[in-house]
């Protein structure tokens, strides 16, 4: 429907309504962040390039009118849509007069919703129109690929990169997750700050929370000294927490008070710590099979999840995956002062029509592999038979055939065709019958 460049905050205190809004927008191909209070959505656009919001009105607290208000006075060019589930014509022309320029009310369907966005964004949409798309990128901040998936994720990157708000990294095992948080922070205002990342995954439960955290000398059995934790290590600067599905309760509720207090507790300690960072987290699970399973907290994945950045498979970006392959190709080589390597086209292909389960971590793997153990030119003996059953059988022969299945395949037909008289098929082969028969066995 529309580019993935126009990005829009929805305000809402209602989690579910801000979970089926984030997947309609991303559903029309707009760049949703969310927020469940007013106070958070105007950290976010004071940090982050916003082109449309999306408000309730009645919140607790600070309520959506003195959002509409905000935005007004500081904002005036981003237009407003109001939602509201408690309608009333004073309320509606009080908004429109605040600088609201659509309403909706709740309920309302998908096709409502798109209707009102278009008539917002016909606009600024007919003008994109008439802009020259710029040539894609290649590479950015180390994440290689130059597929409409990735300029896409580039752009994302982008909008997020000189904000606090949380970052949710999506994305199955060996896509680059934490490239993408590394390039959200290195690309940001504050890339001089701290970047730690941090494997929830890697760490067990119960040494988890005093590593996140730190813990004062005799907090616990063989807490022999006072040890700072990571999200000090990280003030002012960005903690990247991957595989944080495998955080405990204790610590998940930990991590929440952190997000909404900016402060942490040390083990042992009554007093808190105030700090200032940013959470980027990762997971490659379903979070929100999570929260069914009651294995992860509702509250916290809202918290974690303002900005979503889903990273594409590697099978569904193909047209990245050659130039993946010369990148670790170069990089490998040098390292191991040798020439590149040469991938012949069948080679490629191969490469190409394989699925790569293992994503880029595996294909990084392979080519460093090849690399290692080959000089010169990659040949079909070098690519695995797993890789090869990929090619389309319409396509085998010409890809993957060497020269001796050629002649084997060719033998083969004549003696089929000459009902296994093999002196006739010596003789049409221009060949022996000793010959022959050495090639049969």
């Amino acid at each position: 429907m529309k580019s993935n460049s126009v990005s829009v905050l929805v305000v809402d205190d209602s989690h579910d309504m801000l979970e089926v809004l984030r997947r309609n927008l991303n559903e029309m191909g707009l760049n949703p962040f969310t927020s469940d209070n007013v106070v958070e959505a105007i950290e976010i656009l004071e940090t982050t390039p916003i082109d449309l919001v999306i408000t309730d009105l009645n919140m607790p607290n600070v309520d959506g009118s003195q959002l509409v208000k905000y935005i007004s006075h500081h904002y005036s060019s981003i237009p407003v849509l109001v939602i509201t589930g408690f309608p009333n014509v004073q309320s509606a022309v009080e908004v429109m007069k605040m600088g609201a320029v659509e309403y909706l009310i709740k309920p309302f369907t998908n096709n409502e919703l798109e209707q009102a966005l278009d008539q917002i964004l016909t606009e600024e949409t007919d003008s994109q129109l008439s802009v020259v798309p710029p040539d894609p990128i290649d590479s950015f901040y180390g994440i290689i690929g130059s597929s409409e998936p990735m300029q896409l994720l580039y752009k994302t990157i982008e909008r997020t990169k000189n904000n606090k708000a949380t970052v949710l990294v999506t994305g199955e095992s060996g896509t680059g997750k934490e490239m993408v948080a590394r390039a959200i922070h290195y690309n940001s205002a504050f890339s001089s700050a701290p970047f730690i990342a941090v494997n929830c995954g890697a760490i067990p439960d119960q040494l988890l929370e005093s590593e996140l955290f730190g813990h004062l000398k005799g907090a616990f059995t063989g807490a022999v000294t006072t040890r700072a934790g990571f999200f000090q290590a990280a003030d002012k600067g960005t903690i990247f927490l991957d595989e944080i599905s495998n955080s405990s309760h204790s610590v998940q509720a930990k991590l929440l008070r952190v997000i909404q207090e900016k402060e942490i507790t040390m083990l042992g300690a009554t007093k808190t710590q105030k700090v200032d960072v940013r959470i980027i987290s990762a997971s490659n699970v379903d979070l929100k099979e999570q929260i069914e399973k009651s294995a992860f907290r509702e509250d916290l994945f809202y918290r974690l999840n303002v900005v979503t950045i889903h990273i594409p498979p590697l099978r569904d970006r193909k047209e990245d995956i050659i130039l993946l392959v010369d990148h670790f190709n170069q990089l490998y080589s040098q390292e191991n002062k040798k020439k590149a390597l040469k991938f012949p086209a069948g080679i490629k292909t191969i490469l190409k029509a394989y699925s790569w389960p293992g994503n880029v971590r595996e294909l990084e793997n392979f080519v460093q592999r090849l690399v290692i153990m080959i000089d010169n030119k990659v040949t079909i003996e070098d690519i695995p038979e797993y890789m090869k059953m990929a090619i389309p059988l319409s396509n085998k022969d010409e890809v993957i055939m060497t020269l001796a299945e050629m002649e084997k395949k060719y033998i083969l037909r004549v003696l089929a065709t000459l009902n296994n008289n093999k002196t006739k098929a010596a003789e049409l082969l221009g060949i022996d019958r000793k010959t022959l028969r050495e090639k049969i066995k």
